[in-house]
């Protein structure tokens, strides 16, 4: 189990965000540039199970650090070491300070910092030399020592000869071999903890920023993770949600979507939103779509899904393409 100290600070940003709630989330979202929100809704959406002693240790010490933060922007250091250690003691003083210290300092690669050598080693082992001997520079000396005697003979002295030479790298190298580690790493690494964030969470969120926020975000997770992209998408708006349709909008859609697909597609649905749908047809097309419905026979539960996500697409379609807009501020509205 992996206590809040063990967690980098995008993970914890993420558990921080999830915790605010989605009002104050979006809040908070639009204070940070666009490069900044893309990568914390990708944690966002990548987090899966924490404990509540987690969620608990982030915000603490979220609050300990804004504590000596206005400490440190009123007098500096000195004068937040003694404002800590009037209020906290010596040693709890002493660790927010380093917490400090440590958030104001961009340390290459800091995820790895408490993996396992052996779960690194099985990570980066397949990487090019250049890449390993990159990793093998920040990660501490006991771990890049455990990898490199594990690694096979003739690419641990071309890496120890990389490692030798290497001199100064490009800071953009850097942030890019780290982004494209870290993101692999998120995808392997299984947390055996209780539920929190993920998708869900993310979309909640989404549905209270503004829409050109929204899109940057989506757009940003189509670009480096299109299967989260995806699952985002089908859980902003799913069948049920036609309910919260107006009129109008209803009839849009109507007429994109082919009359066996939508027999097909309310055999799932709540009587309610079968009821919303008849309404929105001439009485000639609804007599037509209950007869298809009842003679049509049992059909396949996994067939009714894809058919209600096929006729989602074509709703989200719509919007994208401006004929329709739907609320994102949790509001029923929507205008055509």
């Amino acid at each position: 189990m992996r206590t809040a100290n063990a967690l980098n600070h995008k993970r914890k940003a993420a558990i921080l965000l999830t915790a605010l709630g989605p009002d104050l989330s979006a809040n908070v979202l639009k204070c940070m540039s666009e490069e900044d929100v893309e990568k914390l809704s990708v944690e966002v959406a990548r987090l899966e199970k924490i404990t509540p002693d987690q969620r608990g240790e982030v915000i603490e010490e979220f609050r300990d650090l804004c504590a000596a933060q206005n400490y440190i922007s009123e007098g500096g250091l000195d004068f937040a070491e003694r404002n800590l250690l009037a209020a906290y003691g010596g040693d709890k003083a002493a660790e927010i300070l380093d917490r400090v210290k440590r958030a104001l300092e961009v340390v290459p690669f800091d995820f790895l910092k408490n993996t396992d050598p052996a779960q690194l080693l099985s990570f980066i082992q397949d990487e090019h030399p250049q890449t390993i001997a990159l990793v093998l520079a920040y990660v501490k000396p006991s771990h890049a020592a455990a990898i490199m005697s594990k690694l096979p003979a003739e690419l641990r002295v071309d890496v120890a000869e990389r490692l030798v030479v290497m001199d100064r790298t490009p800071p953009d190298v850097v942030r890019r071999v780290e982004a494209v580690l870290e993101r692999k790493l998120s995808s392997i690494i299984s947390h055996d903890l209780t539920t929190a964030g993920g998708p869900k969470a993310l979309v909640d969120i989404l549905n209270w920023v503004e829409r050109s926020t929204e899109r940057t975000i989506m757009d940003g997770l189509t670009e480096t993770n299109p299967e989260i992209a995806e699952e985002v998408k089908n859980m902003m708006f799913v069948f049920e949600d036609i309910l919260t349709l107006e009129d109008r909008a209803v009839q849009q859609i109507l007429k994109e979507v082919d009359i066996k697909e939508l027999s097909i597609g309310l055999r799932g649905s709540s009587k309610e939103v079968q009821e919303h749908i008849y309404k929105n047809m001439s009485e000639r097309a609804s007599e037509q779509l209950k007869e298809d419905m009842e003679f049509m026979g049992p059909v396949k539960l996994r067939v009714v899904e894809e058919s209600q996500q096929r006729i989602v697409a074509i709703i989200r379609r719509l919007e994208e393409a401006g004929e329709l807009e739907i609320s994102r501020t949790g509001e029923d509205e929507v205008v055509v």
